[in-house]
């Protein structure tokens, strides 16, 4: 079975359409198939018309959590061997789904990103995104040109242990990644959007940024964050503890008064905050292991789940 997860937002005028061009690709396709539509706390006419759509299954928000949330439900609701997502605003072709499968089993790969060569946004999205890729490469370099870009498969396997957060959407290939997973990328059709407005600001791409640390963080240093903080820690003690051995010469050998010196009080002060650093190593360190041996919740409340058959 083929898993087909849109996340949606106000997006009243275009899931009609979107909904039937799935369909009918994954009634050519000749897979079985199932179609979940989340609807992300829509105030719209969405949920209205999403009703009497058919075959489909509708996992509706109690507000608006985020289009990361919305693809995390909808991906553990689904029952796929595989599972493909895209965009509920029509930008992302369903035409591209059989070429997305066709080259993830032909080169034995777990995820297979699309990848909007032929980007049709206006030049201020583009600058931003592109600008957001170049900071994207520098902290976690996953290989891919368009990660923004939400029309991916992915392999069941790839979600058994993977809850998605915050705007970590953009990021799931890097996550992948970091567990193992192999990564692919093929060309698909960008379209012009025709109804509704972007739901992407300067605040998003704030947020992105944030999550984007957050990935670089967990890539380097999640089982191992006493390496991070701890010799932050030790750097700043040692120069630290060099500095006042400094203050002490000056003191002894040049009979100095050094109590009221600049560089007596930042000596003290690293020292401090070196063994801070350390300490906190080890509270993460802690963290980190009670994380991996329990359970989360998850960031969203669902209301309700139809399935419209």
């Amino acid at each position: 079975m083929i898993s087909v997860v849109v996340p949606i937002l106000n997006e009243e005028g275009s899931i009609i359409s979107l909904h039937q061009e799935i369909v009918k690709v994954m009634q050519k396709l000749g897979r079985q198939f199932e179609v979940i539509f989340v609807d992300d706390g829509s105030t719209d006419k969405t949920a209205e018309k999403l009703k009497t759509l058919k075959p489909l299954t509708v996992i509706t928000f109690r507000k608006n959590f985020g289009q990361t949330s919305a693809l995390d439900a909808g991906i553990k609701r689904s029952k796929g061997t595989y599972v493909i997502t895209l965009d509920s605003d029509g930008q992302n072709d369903p035409a591209d789904i059989p070429k997305l499968i066709g080259y993830l089993e032909k080169n034995n790969l777990d995820v297979v990103s699309g990848w909007r060569k032929k980007r049709l946004d206006n030049s201020s999205k583009k600058v931003f995104s592109r600008l957001a890729a170049i900071v994207r490469r520098f902290l976690i370099n996953d290989g891919i040109h368009d990660s923004g870009c939400t029309l991916k498969v992915y392999r069941r396997e790839c979600f058994v242990e993977v809850d998605l957060y915050g705007e970590m959407h953009r990021f799931i290939p890097a996550i992948l990644r970091i567990k193992g997973f192999k990564i692919g990328e093929i060309e698909v059709n960008h379209r012009t959007r025709i109804h509704g407005r972007t739901k992407y600001d300067w605040n998003r791409g704030l947020k992105g940024f944030l999550d984007m640390v957050s990935v670089w963080f967990w890539k380097k240093f999640a089982n191992r964050p006493l390496h991070l903080f701890g010799g932050t820690g030790l750097v700043l003690g040692s120069f630290s503890l060099a500095l006042f051995m400094f203050v002490v010469f000056q003191k002894i050998f040049y009979v100095i008064d050094m109590s009221g010196s600049a560089f007596f009080s930042i000596s003290l002060f690293g020292m401090v905050m070196g063994v801070q650093f350390v300490v906190f190593g080890l509270l993460a360190d802690i963290m980190s292991k009670n994380y991996y041996a329990s359970r989360k919740e998850t960031a969203y409340v669902i209301k309700e789940v139809k399935e419209n058959i």
